[in-house]
């Protein structure tokens, strides 16, 4: 029986990666500080006799050590998640994705245990090739642009991963999410889908930052936890860096209206200057878009669900959460 350390495992991503794992026979520990975790997430599956968890940080080292000894395995998901998390404390967001990712590179290399780590299409910076590709260059705005720090933390973060693999021998890849999306995801940090969600099903104004012609991609969460359970019982994922993501690009007040649609509401659009949610010198790419053809070829991976079907699973979830 596979044994696997989930880091983050109270998350949104991590909790459904928890309840997959599960489903196919592993053990599943999970270590979550619950800085952006709940322990609702886990609530389905918190007394299932294959389930443990720990209400703790990454940083305890000691805990760490006997968590990592005890896995065969190491997702490792913790990190601080959101733009606007990332704008108001940027100090926790290098330590916490930096030092964490330390900490777990470190220990899992003195086992050689499979680990693997998520980062985040923030990496690309204001890369201007679409769709963007794993060897593409990362271009990052000033270090006075507190927005850059989120992706810089994860530069650093994949860095160490790769240089862990090559100086170490250690079994580990680099997985890089491009707007995950689905039940149990908050939109108190930023994310998209279910702050427009929350707001189509209460009747307020759904908030499009800018023109709202910048586009994304979206890809729902069931998926992705498919693509990185595949990647880690992969051998030549290991060392190497992949995108996971969507392929409907869409614009973000067409997502508006989308979401408008299928929550049958009559909010009214409203647009918002950048300026005026984040602060000066915000910088927003205007496509993010990635490029899947090497998880493709590597573990044969397609998204099954479509961006309607997405969004159709969020006002669901959102509805039977009495909101």
């Amino acid at each position: 029986m596979t044994h696997t350390l989930i880091t983050g495992g109270c998350g949104f991503i991590g909790s459904h990666l928890a309840e997959a794992l599960l489903a196919r026979g592993h053990r599943v520990t999970v270590i979550d500080d619950l800085s952006t975790g709940a322990i609702e997430n886990i609530a389905s599956f918190r007394g299932h006799d294959r389930f443990s968890h720990h209400i703790d940080t990454v940083l305890n080292r000691p805990l760490m050590a006997e968590l990592v000894d005890a896995a065969d395995e190491v997702y490792h998901l913790a990190a601080a998640v959101g733009v606007r998390l990332i704008v108001e404390r940027p100090v926790a967001t290098i330590e916490t994705n930096i030092k964490g990712t330390e900490v777990v590179l470190e220990l899992a290399s003195k086992k050689g245990k499979r680990v693997l780590i998520a980062s985040s299409s923030e990496v690309y910076g204001k890369g201007a090739r679409v769709p963007m590709a794993e060897g593409d260059d990362c271009v990052l705005g000033p270090s006075v642009s507190p927005r850059w720090s989120y992706a810089c933390s994860k530069l650093i973060d994949e860095f160490l991963a790769l240089a862990h693999h090559g100086e170490r021998d250690l079994p580990t890849l680099v997985a890089r999410f491009f707007n995950t999306v689905g039940p149990r995801q908050t939109g108190a940090y930023g994310m998209v889908i279910p702050r427009m969600v929350d707001s189509a099903l209460a009747g307020e104004p759904i908030v499009v930052h800018g023109d709202g012609e910048q586009t994304r991609t979206f890809c729902h969460v069931a998926d992705v936890v498919e693509a990185i359970i595949a990647l880690m019982a992969t051998p030549s994922a290991m060392g190497r860096v992949f995108n996971v993501g969507g392929v409907e690009e869409i614009s973000i007040v067409d997502l508006a209206r989308l979401v408008k649609k299928v929550a049958g509401s009559r909010s009214e659009i409203r647009h918002v200057s950048h300026r005026e949610v984040f602060g000066e010198g915000f910088e927003d790419l205007r496509r993010r878009v990635p490029d899947i053809t090497r998880l493709r070829e590597t573990i044969d991976w397609q998204p099954r669900h479509t961006l309607r079907q997405i969004v159709e699973d969020v006002v669901a979830s959102r509805r039977g959460e009495g909101g």
